[in-house]
Formats: structure tokens, sequence, C-alpha cells
């Protein structure tokens, strides 16, 4: 009787562009792979990430390539032959595959997102070499062929063009207004060949956190395919068994209820431990184990709590994991790479280390990429990460017809199976802006209406898609795990701020309102807000092809324009810019700088005045804001906080001090009273600055709030005062500390224009706490430039200690070395002061050095 044997068929594999037969098969790059790789590494195609070689390997996209390697039958005795049976299981093909084996086509493929298994023990020679050949037609041309195919429907997509809609393959291959068009081909995900007479075909569990923590049920599931049929189920925990049992599968299914008292529950980040128990299934028969399967999984209660509000209109909409209500500040995530398969494990855990590393509790893995690498929710699964998980589609009118709808189901069902054990994964959400696509076109949509058989028949065919084959998808393999419709979603109106999650594109996009306004532009849920910046200068420097030496290392240039796929990127990074700062395009290092500082500002901005909104029990006005984006899937000037080459930018940083487990928030307002409704001449003009803290913690905690005021331009201490002692900042809550005039010494002056104000909070004499506000705009500010800023390392290299004689905006530690780490970074000074920051990295020769805003 046949062990479960699994081979990889991951050896001599070669390729060629299919339409040349005279052209010799070339040794792929590695394996899995795609085909731009295996170019790249012949020495074929230069690399599509440099300069504007994008533009040179279009055609790649528009013929076919083939694959095909050569494997061993394997050594099965005569008496296995009569129960074994011999499969090749296809993790990934992208994405119109044909597959010959021997030359017998085998399988047709026409989806990069579903793993496909044939079963082959009649096709296989008896012993010997067998050819296994594998026809990549262009995934372009069919989604073009297909638009011709149904002319009826209505076909229409913001980014990249409509082709996409028609082929299940990632569609930001398609480019996007951050990424490049390269549309890959390939055997993307491993290839194993499979022996056995039986085995488990799948592993699953459902369960079930009592209110009370105490207690976790789990209904452990076991799908086996052969006659074998006793199952042992085993969960451990930290190499200790926690529970066992055999039971006899029936109809090729065995299951058992097992309940965990006293469960290690897995929490996120920062709110406790990240436990993770295995279970095993073995199937066995007698004494002989025949399969062996085990997933890690973690236990925890995960909420999404969506619940009337006192004082304001709508509903919540926020998490809660182990009974604790999570401000989720976060991130979207799009594939760090365009060609997937040179995508390490490290590479993945070094990504997610990143966003928790920035205080960050929640990534959103976008809709428009793929369904993630087990490598990157096992991160987030060790790390206490959590995230929300779009289906495939976005924005876009995605087709309904038969053949489409049959794929897409087997999709959602296969890709929910795959990833179903992650603890990480609390939310699914059937699309990404699919809602406000159909918004923006006018498309039918009626609420009210539930006969989903006639959705079907309207011009937006796809609501069938989110509200009912993914949606029954979801309720038949995880129904302890939330569905969305989409994201946006709140029902009636994507952009209703009072229910449901938002995208809040009104700066950048949109009315492209100041972000100092974010405040009115909050949302219960904020799942996409963001602001361009250009990256470090290293990542700059490594896509012109002449590196530091190049005559486009300028701001303006076309190559560094040709890396910022955004549309009308450089209006909107002037205007924001224009509206904020003195700045100008030369040196380029400065100018970098000031469009990272912009952006740091500008996100920083939500989250504080969001994070205002999480108010406690009752007023969960706000329950989480994830930035656009996390990360970059090229070197290119984007949205992203951290850059391809995995560089923060400035923003990382200020959104890390926003998200610490205790901030302090300040806002400064002019108000203006007229003496009566005619007057234009007689108006009272006062500046107030507002004063709140947030305590992220689960522990009230007594505090002394100390407000001291500078002159901007001479450093003068002008003010200091501790305007609250022994003030509560209850847990898990903003908390509203005081409301007072900008102090200055002279009235009606104009004083506050150079007044710079200092907030800290102090808990037994320690600072917790600090936040500088600035006169805004900052450009109207008469910055000075300092005679005495120090940037020095102390402590044996471990922290740098950064003061000055007068206040500075934005001071930014840099160091050439990428080994040399800041902690944080951007940080504001006021004379008085040492503000000390960590780094790693740090020896004898190395330089760092400050910049600062007005500095040239």
């Amino acid at each position: 009787m046949s062990k479960h044997t699994i081979i990889p068929i991951d050896k001599d594999w070669t390729f060629r562009q299919a339409d040349k037969e005279d052209s010799k098969f070339l040794p792929v790059a590695q394996f899995p792979t795609n085909v731009h790789l295996d170019l790249i590494a012949n020495n074929i195609i230069a690399d599509p990430f440099i300069g504007k070689n994008e533009n040179d390997v279009q055609w790649i996209g528009e013929v076919d390539w083939v694959y095909q390697t050569r494997f061993l039958s394997p050594n099965i005795s005569v008496e296995e032959r009569r129960s074994a049976s011999v499969v090749l299981a296809f993790d990934g093909l992208d994405t119109f595959a044909t597959v010959e084996l021997n030359g017998k086509v085998i399988l047709k493929t026409d989806s990069m997102f579903i793993p496909e298994r044939v079963d082959v023990t009649t096709h296989l020679k008896r012993e010997g070499d067998n050819e296994l050949k594998i026809t990549f037609e262009s995934a372009y041309l069919k989604g073009c062929s297909l638009l011709e195919k149904y002319p009826d429907h209505h076909w229409g997509c913001w980014n990249g063009d409509s082709s996409r809609l028609a082929v299940r393959k990632a569609q930001y291959h398609w480019g996007w207004d951050w990424g490049p068009t390269l549309m890959t081909c390939g055997p993307w995900r491993p290839i194993n060949l499979e022996i056995f007479s039986s085995r488990i075909s799948d592993l699953y569990f459902t369960t079930h956190v009592d209110k009370s923590l105490d207690a976790a049920k789990l209904v452990a599931h076991a799908d086996v395919e052969g006659d074998a049929t006793n199952v042992k189920f085993e969960i451990s925990l930290d190499g200790q068994s926690v529970a066992f049992e055999i039971v006899k599968a029936s109809k090729g299914h065995a299951s058992h209820d097992f309940t965990i008292e006293k469960p290690s529950l897995w929490y996120p980040i920062r709110y406790g431990k990240q436990p993770l128990y295995t279970i095993t299934a073995k199937l066995l028969r007698g004494d002989t184990e025949l399969d062996a399967t085990s997933k890690k999984f973690g236990l925890r209660r995960a909420e999404l709590v969506q619940r009337p509000m006192k004082e304001q209109p709508g509903t919540t909409f926020f998490f809660q994991v182990n009974n604790i209500p999570i401000f989720c500040g976060g991130s979207d995530w799009i594939p760090a790479d365009n060609f997937i398969p040179r995508i390490t494990k490290e590479k993945y855990y070094d990504w997610v280390k990143l966003v928790a590393d920035g205080n960050q509790f929640m990534i959103r893995v976008w809709g428009g990429g793929i369904y993630e690498e087990q490598a990157f929710y096992d991160a987030c699964d060790e790390i206490g990460i959590l995230v929300w998980q779009d289906f495939m589609f976005g924005c876009g009118n995605y087709p309904a017809f038969p053949e489409f709808l049959a794929s897409v189901e087997r999709e959602a069902e296969e890709n929910v199976k795959l990833l179903r054990h992650h603890p990480s994964i609390i939310i699914w959400a059937g699309n990404n802006e699919d809602y406000q696509y159909q918004e923006g076109e006018g498309l039918t949509y009626d609420f009210e209406n539930k006969d989903s058989a006639s959705w079907l028949k309207t011009n937006f065919p796809a609501r069938y898609i989110y509200e009912k084959i993914l949606a029954d998808a979801c309720e038949a393999l995880i129904p302890d795990t939330y569905y969305h419709f989409g994201s946006p979603w709140g029902g009636k109106d994507t952009r209703d701020p009072t229910v449901g999650d938002i995208h809040q594109w009104n700066v950048w996009h949109g009315t492209q309102e100041k972000y100092q306004n974010f405040d009115k532009l909050v949302g219960r849920f904020v799942s996409e807000f963001g602001m361009e910046a250009f990256p470090n200068i290293k990542t700059i420097e490594s896509f012109l092809p002449l590196g530091k030496d190049d005559p486009d290392r300028f701001a303006q240039s076309s190559t560094v324009d040709f890396h910022n796929k955004a549309d009308g990127h450089e209006r909107r990074i002037a205007l924001y810019l224009v509206e904020n700062f003195r700045y100008a395009p030369d040196p380029l290092e400065q100018f970098i700088y000031c469009t990272q500082l912009m952006q740091a500002e500008c996100l920083a901005s939500a989250y504080r005045l969001w994070k205002r909104q999480w108010k406690g029990p009752g007023r969960e006005y706000c329950g989480g804001a994830l930035v656009w984006q996390i990360n970059d899937c090229w070197p290119v000037t984007s949205w992203s906080i951290v850059d391809f080459y995995l560089r923060p930018k400035h923003a990382f940083y200020t959104v890390k001090r926003e998200m610490a487990p205790i901030s302090l928030g300040v806002t400064r307002k002019e108000h203006s009273i007229p003496k009566d409704k005619h007057t234009r001449a007689f108006i009272t003009k006062t500046t107030r600055i507002e004063i709140w803290g947030s305590n992220l913690t689960l522990e009230d905690i007594v505090t002394d709030v100390v407000v001291k005021a500078f002159d901007v331009i001479t450093g003068e201490l002008t003010y200091s005062k501790t305007v609250k002692s022994a003030f509560l900042l209850p847990e898990n809550q903003s908390t509203e500390i005081i409301d007072l005039l900008v102090p200055v010494r002279n009235k009606d002056s104009g004083e506050e224009n150079r007044t710079v104000v200092a907030a800290y909070l102090f808990q037994d004499g320690r600072q917790i706490a600090r936040y500088i506000n600035w006169p805004e705009p900052l450009k109207y500010v008469h910055l000075q430039k300092p005679q005495r800023l120090i940037a020095e390392v102390c402590d044996n290299g471990k922290v740098v200690d950064i003061s000055a004689e007068v206040p500075i905006k934005g001071v930014a530690l840099e160091c050439a070395d990428d080994e040399v780490v800041f902690d944080d970074n951007l940080v504001d000074i006021v004379p008085g002061e040492i503000v000390s920051i960590g780094v790693k990295g740090v020896s004898k020769n190395t330089a760092i050095t400050t910049r600062y805003l007005g500095m040239v």
C-alpha cells in the first residue's frame, strides 16, 4: 500500500518562444518562475525596472511561450499499480495554459488563481523519462478576444484596460497607477508529482471561543481520497499534545469536536501573545500511516462590530478580538514585486515585521493582486498582524458569462480553503472599488432587490459574484469569518461616512482637499487614503541607467516621471507642496525630502485626527485607518510609505508615532467673530489650540500635561505651564484634554504666526508622549537656520541625540549605509530639549547627517 509521496517537478526546466520553431530551449532562471525572469537570466531582455525598459518588453505579453521538462516515472511495484494513483499537481499556472504529458493534452487552464490536479496514472510511461510540456498563450490577447465575444457586456475599468476584466489573472499585470505593464506567464507556483493509494485531501476546522474566553470549541474535519478510513486528529501546542482522537471516515469525510479548556489565545500584536497550535491529521490503515498533514492555527474570538452609537448617526465598524476593541491603524498591501516567484519567504517576513515595527495592527491584501503566498500569512500569524483579505477583483465592471462565473466559483472555493486556517485573517471582502465604479458609471444597482438571478440581467452583473457566489462560498467554508461585499461598502452609497468602510481620496484625488482638513473627511473605517512621495535617492539611482551619473538624475526628468504611473502626478505633487512649503526641485535630495515631509505630515494628520474619534464604548466614531499603501512592486514614486527595497519613507515614522501606545494630538484653529452680520472690518480673531491624548493600551493612565511655547525666530521660550495635573487618560480611547488660546505675550500682534506650541505627557516625572504644533501653512513661517544643530551618536552607538537652539521642523537623520537603521526619524526639535532616536548598525566610521525644512 503506497504511502503518500510527493516529488517536486522542479528540475531541468527549459523554455522558448512558441512561434519560433527554430529557436532553442533555454534554461529557466529558477523554479517556480515566469517568462520575464527567464528572459532576464538569459540576457535576452534588459531589466524592465531600469529606465524605460518596460516599453521594450511589451512584445513578451503578446506572444505564446513553451516550458518543458523531463522526469522519471516513479518506481511503483506491480501490486501498488493496482491501487495507487499518480497525480500531477499544479499549484499555479499563469494563466492560459495547455499541458501535455508525453504528447497528450491532459489539462487546459484559464485562471492564474486555481490550483489543478490531474490523474496521470495511465499517462505515465512504465519506466524512463516522461516529457511535460506547457504552452502559455497571451493572456492579453485572450482577454481581447473575450471582449469581442461578449460585446453586450458594459465593459469598463479604472487602470489597465478592459481586457483584464475577462481574465482571471493578477489585474495589476495590466499596469496600475503605481506599477508597470508587465504581462507575465509561466509556472508561477510549484508543480509536484504525487503517488498515493489514499490521502488526506484537505484538513480544516471551525473554531468558537466562548465569550468568557475560558473555553474553545474546535470542530476538526478531514476529507479523504481513497479507501482508507481511520483518521487520527491530534492538537498540540509547543510540541505538547493537547488532545487527540481516532475517528472513522464516512463517505470520504472524518470529523471530531474538541473542547479546549483554558485555551492559549491568539492576540494582535501589543495586546497579547501569538501562540499557534498545530492540528495534525494522520490517515491510518491498521498501524500503517499512509498520509499526514498539519496546519498551524490560533484560537481567538474575532468580531466585526456594527452597532448604533451615541450622539452620531449610522453604525460603528470596528474589529474586536478576544473582547478587546482594536483601533485598526494599518496599511494596504499590493504584491511586493511584479515578478512574484522571486519573492522569498524571508522577504515576506521582513515586510510584515516592518508593518509591526511601525506600530500597525492591520494589513489589507488589495483585490488587484494575488491571494498571497502562505509565507505572507504565516508571518502575520506569527507576528500578530490582522489581515483584511480582498477577493481578486478591482476597479471595474466584471462580466458574468457562464464560464467566467464557474471559474470564479472554483477560484473562491480553492483560495478560501487554502487560507482559512490563518488566525490573522479576520475579514474577507468581495472586491476593491467595484461598487464605486458602478456608482461612477451609473450602472444599475437596486439595493432593495434581493432576487440574485435578476442581477445577471442588468449592466452590473458582477453583483452576482460579490453578493451570491463569494458570499455563498464564505458562508459554506468560513462561517466563523465575516464576509463584506466589497471595499468600500456600506450598503446603498459607498461614500456614506456613517456606515461600513470608505476610501477617502478627496485628498490627492477628488476635490483635492487640504490635508489639514482630514477631520472633516472621517468615516467609520477608512480603508484607503494616501499621499505620494518620492522614494529614497538610492532607489531613484537604482532605476536610472547610469545611476548617480545619469543625466536624468533630476526631479522632472522623463525617466523619473516614467517611474510615476499616477495620472496628473506632476500637478498634484506640486499642488500639495506649493500649498505647504517653500521648496525647489533642486537639489534632488532636498526635493525628495520635501515630498516625503509632505506625505509624512499628510498621513500623520489623518491618523491623528481620525484616531481622535476613537472615543471609547458607544463612541467608536472611527474604528480604523489603512493607508494606501505600505509597499511597491517596483522602484517608483508612489503612495507607498516604504519603497520597493524596504527603505522607509519619512511617513513610516510619523505614522509609527501616531500609532504608538500613548500619543498626543494638537490642532490649531482660527476663529473669526464679526461685530455684526454686515461688517467686513470689525472682526475679532482668535487662534486656539485643542489638545487630546490617545491611550491605546488596556490600562488607565494618569499623567501631567505640560504646554510650552517658543518663538520660531529667536528660539525663546515664551510660555511653560502644567495645564493639567493627574489627568486621567482612560484605556483604549482618545480623550479631550484642553482647549486654550495660543499662548502669546502680546495680544492682537500676530504673534500666533511665529509661535510653536509643544505639548508633553509626563507619568511619574517621565515623558511618555510629545507633539509639536506649528503655524500653518509652513511656507509662511520664518523658519531659521540653526547655528547649533547637533546630531550625536551616544550610548555606545545605540542612540542619536538631537538638539538645537531654535525650533526646527522635520529633522531627518540620513546615512549612506543601508545597514544603519533608525527607530524613528523626521522629528521636530525645540530648544532646551534633547530628542533621542534609537539606531542599529553604527560603527566607528559611520557618518550620520541631517536635513530639515528650510535648509536649502
